[in-house]
């Protein structure tokens, strides 16, 4: 799949694509990465992004023209002049909804997406209601500008193509991982009819040593009985949700097992109790 990123900083990506799972994703040509410099969109000669908030207050705005400018062009690059949106436009900001698992998920589907970077005070709302098909925040926090929410994005994506990580199981065991086959809230419109059930939080891991410090490795995870490990596992990612993020589970796709193994858990204080 292709991102666009558009953003005023193209050089901060640089770095972030030279280690890691982006750049293997790269080298192997399971993603392509295209920045674009938001200043190559304007028609001055000062190259000007941004301006002064109509009605006052501190801060400059991004402006709307280079924004749809740089968007436009990226539509025509595949052909004829087609209207928008034809693909994912996500406008990275902290007034957007909030990104999930099951948003990576579906992203994940699309050949190619356009990220947005704001920066600033803000960026003019027309460009929220006439040129992005989705805003996204990464967390009820605020950053200087959306680069680094981008790379989030891209990362959280990226990760679940077939070929980038070395096991194609591990993203079917993530956190929050509800299936690729979920459709999240957030684009819904795009997909009427279908909408994204949240998984639940990944179960403990261990590895060798058996012992450390005192500490032992359960059990059940030496014993070979794969039946049992599975419904250990199923059990600690049930408890872990329940005792730190109980409001996952309101939206969670739970069957009959869970359902027992979830009551099991609400009679057992000291399981209860575990994670404080």
């Amino acid at each position: 799949m292709t991102f666009d990123v558009i953003t005023i900083f193209p050089g901060f990506f640089s770095s972030i694509f030279e280690h890691g799972l982006l750049k293997r994703a790269l080298a192997g040509g399971q993603v392509c990465i295209r920045i674009h410099d938001l200043r190559d969109f304007t028609g001055d000669r000062h190259r000007t992004v941004d301006d002064r908030p109509f009605g006052g207050g501190p801060g400059m705005v991004l402006k709307p023209e280079p924004l749809f400018r740089a968007v436009e062009a990226l539509q025509r690059d595949g052909g004829p002049e087609r209207p928008l949106p034809r693909f994912p436009v996500i406008l990275l900001s902290p007034q957007g909804s909030l990104f999930r698992q099951q948003v990576a998920e579906e992203l994940a589907q699309e050949p190619l997406v356009v990220l947005i970077c704001g920066r600033y005070e803000g960026v003019d709302e027309r460009v929220a209601t006439g040129l992005a098909t989705d805003e996204i925040s990464i967390g009820d926090y605020v950053l200087a500008g959306g680069e680094l929410a981008a790379a989030v994005v891209m990362e959280s994506v990226a990760r679940l193509l077939p070929g980038v990580l070395g096991n194609e199981e591990s993203p079917k065991q993530d956190s929050f991982s509800a299936g690729a086959e979920q459709v999240s809230d957030l684009s819904a419109e795009r997909h009427p009819g279908q909408r994204g059930q949240p998984g639940l939080l990944d179960c403990p891991h261990y590895t060798r040593p058996p012992e450390f410090r005192g500490l032992r490795v359960p059990e059940i995870l030496l014993s070979g009985d794969h039946e049992q490990i599975r419904r250990w596992r199923r059990r600690e990612a049930l408890a872990r949700t329940w005792c730190r993020r109980p409001e996952l589970l309101d939206k969670a796709a739970l069957d009959a097992e869970d359902l027992v193994l979830l009551e099991e858990i609400k009679r057992d204080p000291a399981l209860a109790s575990r994670e404080g």
